[in-house]
């Protein structure tokens, strides 16, 4: 067992690894910047929700199609491509933000344009790495990967994005499109196809139903992913107006866009550790309590600023929930790669992700709506007792359903509770 975990994850990995640490700082500072120059135009928190509503859209919209083209199309190429329109996009962008001439329109046609390519990059990006790595190493595969992207995305890029507001609107809307731009050469030295073998020639809605049915089928997978869904919805509507109840001078904690930023590497630090103990937690706890401790985790991190507005509260907060959604997720994850064939697992992946994103923009959409009408904090509370709720839907996913699931690829008989 010991020469298993200490085996290399190879060389191939390890560039995936570096081109996703990139790409994922380009995110993390970007999904920053937007809404701080977006509240250069408005105070409306159902305008500003509206954003992160425009990125997660296209989850909804094209999820499907992406998890049939990644089935059918080499998984590099699909994210080759998808980065560099990412970049392109935020090339276009800086003129208009230059010249003064930027608009909250013009902030929306981006976030949708970022969003469709996000949506073919990540669910390439997961449906890869089984043919980088074999199954045994896919869950330190994946901790690895997560301390990369969280490190980049929550911990670096966060803070670096208010700094780089406060420095200029150009440089933030340049500098992660180099990111980009250089996450995209080092995809170029992935050695290998990473196409996978089709027998007979069959439709894109062929191919989507057949990913569909799996998922619908195996119940531990389905349940992962209803659950994951409200979660996202839960955390959505909270950060999709976190920054008015933060920021300025008029906001609750009074915070400036780069102390927003530094409030935020909370998460990422949370995060960051979460990757490194997820497995040994799993170990311990068994995958079903580790699970239900994530979900408690959440609802500290939604739940902390409906009481409070102390920046050092709500930080804390957000280090246990950050800690708590990388177990998750790497359990998850790692339970989807297992079960699926490879031959389905990008229809898997995106039919997952249909459901456990798709319910990003609603999130949005509702936090918005909640916040304009009835204030921001009851935004907040509401996310954290919908994820409390949420634990009475997680009694069928004990030890042995998850085992069973994973042995076969089946789910565990239905006449078991859940």
């Amino acid at each position: 067992m010991t020469r298993q975990r200490q085996r290399p994850l190879g060389a191939n990995f390890w560039r995936l690894w570096s081109s996703s640490g990139l790409s994922n700082l380009a995110d993390g500072i970007f999904q920053v910047a937007l809404p701080l120059i977006a509240i250069r135009y408005t105070q409306s928190p159902t305008a500003i929700a509206g954003l992160s509503f425009a990125l997660a859209l296209p989850w909804l919209l094209f999820a499907l199609q992406a998890g049939a083209l990644a089935d059918r199309v080499d998984r590099r190429k699909i994210m080759f491509w998808s980065n560099t329109a990412r970049a392109l996009v935020l090339v276009a962008l800086v003129p208009a933000v230059a010249t003064g001439a930027a608009a909250i329109w013009l902030l929306y046609a981006a976030a949708l344009l970022l969003g469709t390519s996000e949506t073919l990059y990540d669910t390439s990006a997961q449906s890869i790495l089984p043919q980088l790595v074999d199954r045994d190493q896919l869950s330190r595969a994946n901790s690895r990967l997560y301390a990369a992207e969280l490190t980049a995305n929550q911990f670096v890029g966060p803070p670096l994005g208010g700094l780089l507001v406060a420095a200029g609107l150009v440089l933030a809307v340049a500098t992660p499109a180099g990111l980009w731009f250089a996450a995209v050469a080092l995809l170029l030295l992935l050695r290998g196809s990473f196409r996978v073998e089709r027998i007979g020639r069959t439709t894109l809605r062929a191919d989507i139903a057949e990913g569909l049915r799996f998922l619908w089928h195996n119940r531990v997978l389905r349940s992962l992913a209803v659950l994951t869904g409200l979660f996202n919805l839960a955390t959505n509507a909270t950060f999709a107006v976190l920054v008015l109840h933060l920021v300025g001078p008029s906001s609750a904690a009074g915070l400036s866009d780069a102390g927003y930023g530094i409030l935020l590497t909370a998460l990422a630090v949370g995060s960051l550790l979460g990757s490194f103990v997820a497995p040994w937690v799993e170990r311990r706890l068994g995958r079903s309590l580790s699970l239900a401790l994530s979900m408690i985790g959440g609802a500290v991190m939604v739940g902390v600023p409906a009481a409070t507005a102390d920046p050092y509260l709500i930080g804390a907060g957000f280090v246990v929930g950050g800690v708590t959604t990388v177990i998750w997720n790497v359990i998850a994850v790692s339970l989807r790669q297992r079960i699926a064939p490879d031959r389905l697992l990008g229809r898997v992946n995106s039919g997952y992700r249909l459901v456990a994103w798709g319910t990003r923009p609603l999130g949005a959409a509702v936090g918005g709506a909640l916040g304009q009408l009835f204030g921001l904090r009851l935004v907040f509370g509401v996310a954290a007792m919908l994820m409390l709720a949420m634990l009475m839907g997680m009694t069928g996913l004990t030890n042995s359903a998850l085992d069973a699931a994973e042995r076969t690829g089946d789910p565990a008989d239905d006449t078991d509770n859940g």
